[in-house]
Formats: structure tokens, C-alpha cells, sequence
């Protein structure tokens, strides 16, 4: 009687730990890549389903900001535009609904929905990293990526992606 039991403990802790790794080995983990034609210069964890992108508007030199949620296609969706000036939001953006103070929390001190007769979903975005523009990566949970350190000024495009690995 008691080897079996010893037998029986010896196969559920078997088990549990067959359960675990096939529970590890299942998971997945996504990232915000950021590549060029170089290649890839960096991967951000993506663990929550927000990321946004500052940069410094070149007409109005102050700074926006705009908000993505992926999608569980993984493609993301532009859900807010968050800028320090009221003119970047109202004028640049030309957004149909008023601006609102942004909470103390936040990093920018105005924040709009978009257009929603416009939805903005990219699978990957395509944009210029340069000095000037200040381009910065911030995903919750992370230190805020600046992008444009990553590439020169002579060829400073570059890509968001979300990339899930297993």
C-alpha cells in the first residue's frame, strides 16, 4: 500500500510539472520592434496593450504625443492624441471633439480622442526619427525609448512593429 502511494505522489507531481513547462513552453511574449534598413535596433515588451509615440511638432516646437492599443490581430489603433499646447490639437490635428486637461498623472497637459470617423489602425508605422521631431517610444512599465539616437539623420525612417516570439 505504500508504494503505491509513493507510485500515485510520484506520477501527480509528474503531472503538475509536465503542466507547468506545457503552460511555459505555450507562452508567448509580444514586443514593440523598432527596425530600419539595417535591421533591428530595438524590442520593447509589450506587456499590456498600450504603447504611445511623443515627438516634438515642428510647426507649434512643443511636444504631442500619440496613443496605440493593439489589437489582438496585432495591429494597433490610434485611441488618443495628447499634446502640451491646446493649438497643436485643435489646429494641427483638426480633431472634431474639445480637448480636456489631462490628468496630474499624466505626461502631456491636454488629451482628445481622434476623429472617429477617421479610425487610424496601422499593422506597422512607418516614421521619421530625427533629432528635431524627437521621436520617443513609451510602453507602460518600460523607460521611455528615444528613437532617434537609433539612426542617423541621413536615412532616420524607421518601423513599429508588434512581434510575438514563443
Amino acid at each position: 500500500m505504500r508504494k503505491l502511494a509513493v507510485v500515485v505522489a510520484v506520477l501527480v507531481c509528474l503531472g503538475t510539472l509536465a503542466g507547468v513547462t506545457a503552460g511555459i513552453a505555450g507562452s508567448s511574449q509580444r514586443f514593440l520592434t523598432v527596425t530600419s534598413d539595417d535591421g533591428e535596433l530595438a524590442r520593447v515588451p509589450l506587456d499590456g496593450d498600450t504603447f504611445a509615440v511623443s515627438y516634438r511638432n515642428s510647426i507649434y516646437q512643443t511636444l504631442a504625443e500619440e496613443r496605440y492599443e493593439a489589437q489582438p490581430d496585432g495591429s494597433y489603433r490610434l485611441v488618443e492624441i495628447a499634446a502640451d499646447q491646446l493649438a497643436v490639437l485643435e489646429e494641427y490635428y483638426g480633431v472634431p471633439g474639445a480637448p480636456t486637461p489631462a490628468g496630474s498623472q499624466d505626461r502631456r497637459n491636454y488629451v482628445v480622442p481622434p476623429n472617429p470617423e477617421r479610425p487610424v489602425v496601422f499593422d506597422t508605422l512607418s516614421i521619421a526619427a530625427t533629432d528635431l521631431g524627437q521621436r520617443t517610444l513609451h510602453v507602460p512599465g518600460q523607460p521611455p525609448l528615444e528613437l532617434w539616437p537609433l539612426v542617423g539623420n541621413d536615412n532616420p525612417f524607421i518601423v513599429l512593429d508588434i512581434k510575438e516570439t514563443r
